[in-house]
């Protein structure tokens, strides 16, 4: 059984990280914007949040 997550979205404050491509990735304008922009996704999408040590977060599936 193989068990592939998949990220969806990167959610980060810090332009210089935003490279486009796969998997999406976003520019937040604050802190506040950042978290209801990854809370957002992750609920239409039915899919779980990471927030990372840096403060960036990422929207994660998982197989079901």
């Amino acid at each position: 059984m193989s068990k592939n997550i998949e990220i969806i979205a990167f959610v980060t404050l810090q332009k210089e990280k935003v490279l486009g491509g796969n998997p999406l990735l976003l520019l937040a304008a604050n802190e506040e914007d950042q978290k209801q922009m990854t809370q957002d996704i992750a609920k239409a999408l039915k899919a779980d949040v990471v927030k990372m040590k840096n403060g960036d977060y990422l929207v994660i599936s998982h197989p079901r």
